[in-house]
């Protein structure tokens, strides 16, 4: 089951439809709780990206993620966040609404764990949510939430996928270093300085099987 902001429901269906093969789309205003599922995975998508949670990523990892962790259920959760390069304070609103949603879900279901996905800016978003600021990475900006240290240990696992603070010589370090899966393809120029071939960053739900197989391992 994946949840999708009622406010971002008519955007993406314009882009590629509510139906992913073999997912149920629900419907919820932000920041109400959903069903508890023994894991939910919100996801950040990249600037732009299509597609329920991500066509390029969030999609092929929910999948990915769902079918591994079988037969416990899971959940996911399309960040409520405009993923523009022309909006401001684009990251902080989806920063926001990551940590609100883990808050949420967290107080209406105790046993519930989580696995944080983020992709390009939406990277950004996750990595302001769990406490490093992506101020002056790539459509990057400072720290408006955070998840609250006591509910740290419920998240389980962080995938991120050309995560724009690596270019600038940032990463995951603390709490959540050893939680977290951070993908940067070679000569990616959004997480890699230098980088050449912006077209590596379009090939991470290639590392969908790999993602989930770590999510697995921290579960």
């Amino acid at each position: 089951m994946i949840r999708v902001p009622q406010k971002r429901l008519l955007s993406a269906a314009a882009a590629v439809g509510l139906a992913v093969a073999g997912l149920t789309v629900a419907a919820a205003p932000a920041a109400s709780a959903a069903p508890c599922t023994d894991i939910d995975v919100p996801v950040a998508r990249g600037t732009g990206e299509p597609g329920t949670l991500g066509l390029i990523v969030g999609d092929p990892v929910f999948s990915a993620v769902q079918n591994r962790l079988r037969p416990r259920s899971v959940s996911g959760y399309r960040v409520d966040y405009p993923a523009d390069l022309g909006q401001p304070a684009s990251v902080q609103r989806g920063n926001t609404d990551l940590v609100n949603h883990v808050r949420t879900q967290a107080a209406a279901c105790p046993q519930q764990r989580f696995v944080l996905v983020g992709y390009s800016q939406g990277a950004n978003v996750v990595d302001n949510s769990i406490g490093i600021s992506s101020a002056g990475a790539v459509v990057g900006g400072p720290i408006a939430a955070t998840i609250p240290a006591d509910l740290a240990p419920r998240i389980a696992a962080i995938l991120l996928f050309g995560n724009p603070i690596r270019a600038i010589g940032r990463s995951v370090t603390g709490t959540y270093a050893g939680r977290t899966k951070d993908y940067c393809a070679f000569g990616d120029p959004v997480c890699q300085a230098g980088g050449l071939n912006i077209l590596a960053h379009l090939s991470y739900g290639g590392e969908a099987g790999d993602a989930a197989a770590f999510a697995a391992s921290k579960v």
